[in-house]
């Protein structure tokens, strides 16, 4: 697998301050390394898109923190996580990466988050999005950036419980990301008085989806949960149309890019829900950095790709601010510095390393309320971030707080 090496070496800098010092950056560079599925399920989620986002950060950030040259590292990691864990390793132990930002896939990312914690070096992960990030996997040096499942999951099932929608059948992808997406929207609608009345486990990257639909069909059920994404949510979108099954059945996706509307169109998607951190339409500041991104990458950003500017952005105003890359300092300073930027609003890291922010619930709008390209939601209402992401008291990581 090819490293790609994009240094971005400017005569000024926009972070260096005089408090900034030289001596504490490692092997005179900063050095990010970017791991996301580049070409499978997930890439148009993040993928090329993802590297664009990053270099955006790095551009604006001047290029080098007092000097010292910030460059970037990219790879694909196929969503193996046996390829991501060695690729964290050679980063780590071989170019001296100072921190990864991990794109989709929670397998992947979890088995890179072992390797760095035990070199003691940051992973940020914007794309991956099962809950066990800062439970039962956490690490001191793992921040959950974006989103997790039980952020996404819970707005969608508690607005389509609202609406009546009790009875529920799930289409799940069979990992760790799907199976949380699961787990949360069940527990919703097991406790709001609904019921789950099946499910099936299906293959990530799956392309003939005409079985499950018709398992989903002879549930009995109103309510088909996908707790899938990407391409996987788009195969499954275009079968239950195919299959007559949103005549009967109303589509919950649990978690809905914008590149998955964009692809399905709004004929197929409109009035779905979708609960999500960012969308490029929502205020002046995403509507300006968007439409930079769309100058270069001809798409509208997904709040993954978003998320990785916003991630790298912050991590190179830690450095800048601490005057060093060491893992330890940076981890210190995001878990006692708010974050409020472009993407994050009213942000905290709790100490299992789990970014708290506030959400958004969108509905998908239809072709007669789209007033231009991409604008494809409405938001429905903004759900605070513990709300969204639940009391610290779920996780069972040891690091959290007493």
């Amino acid at each position: 697998m090819k490293i790609v090496t994009l240094p971005f070496v400017l005569a000024s800098s926009i972070l260096c301050t005089a408090g900034a010092q030289a001596n504490g950056i490692s092997n005179d560079a900063i050095r990010i390394g970017f791991i996301t599925d580049m070409s499978g399920v997930y890439a148009d989620t993040d993928g090329p898109g993802g590297v664009l986002a990053i270099k955006m950060a790095i551009e604006e950030a001047g290029g080098n923190i007092n000097g010292k040259p910030i460059e970037l590292l990219t790879a694909d990691h196929q969503n193996r996580a046996d390829i991501a864990a060695s690729k964290a390793r050679e980063w780590i132990d071989q170019n001296k990466v100072d921190v990864i930002i991990g794109g989709t896939n929670s397998a992947t990312t979890i088995a890179m988050m072992g390797v760095a914690a035990e070199k003691k070096v940051p992973v940020i992960s914007v794309g991956a999005g099962a809950t066990s990030i800062t439970s039962e996997h956490c690490t001191p040096y793992t921040i959950h950036y974006a989103y997790n499942t039980q952020a996404t999951a819970y707005g969608v099932s508690s607005a389509v419980l609202k609406q009546g929608g009790k009875d529920w059948f799930f289409i799940t992808s069979d990992y760790a990301f799907g199976h949380a997406l699961q787990k949360t929207a069940s527990d919703v609608v097991n406790t709001s008085g609904g019921k789950s009345m099946g499910n099936v486990l299906v293959p990530l990257n799956t392309a003939d989806f005409s079985s499950y639909m018709l398992q989903a069909q002879t549930s009995g059920a109103k309510i088909l949960g996908l707790a899938n994404a990407g391409n996987d949510f788009i195969g499954s979108i275009k079968a239950a149309h195919d299959f007559g099954v949103t005549s009967s059945m109303r589509i919950a996706g649990l978690q809905v890019y914008i590149s998955d509307v964009h692809a399905l169109g709004l004929d197929a998607t409109q009035g779905m829900y979708r609960t999500s951190p960012w969308y490029w339409n929502q205020d002046d500041a995403s509507r300006t950095w968007s439409k930079k991104f769309y100058e270069k990458q001809k798409t509208m950003p997904t709040f993954n790709q978003a998320g990785n500017y916003s991630a790298v952005s912050n991590y190179l105003k830690a450095v800048n601010q601490t005057g060093t890359d060491d893992g330890a300092t940076i981890m210190g300073w995001f878990k006692s510095t708010p974050i409020s930027d472009m993407y994050i609003k009213n942000g905290k890291v709790r100490e299992n390393g789990l970014m708290v922010h506030d959400m958004f619930l969108h509905e998908v709008k239809t072709p007669a309320d789209s007033k231009e390209p991409w604008d494809y939601f409405n938001i429905i209402s903004t759900i605070p971030g513990e709300e969204a992401f639940g009391p610290e008291s779920m996780s069972t990581c040891k690091l959290k707080s007493a």
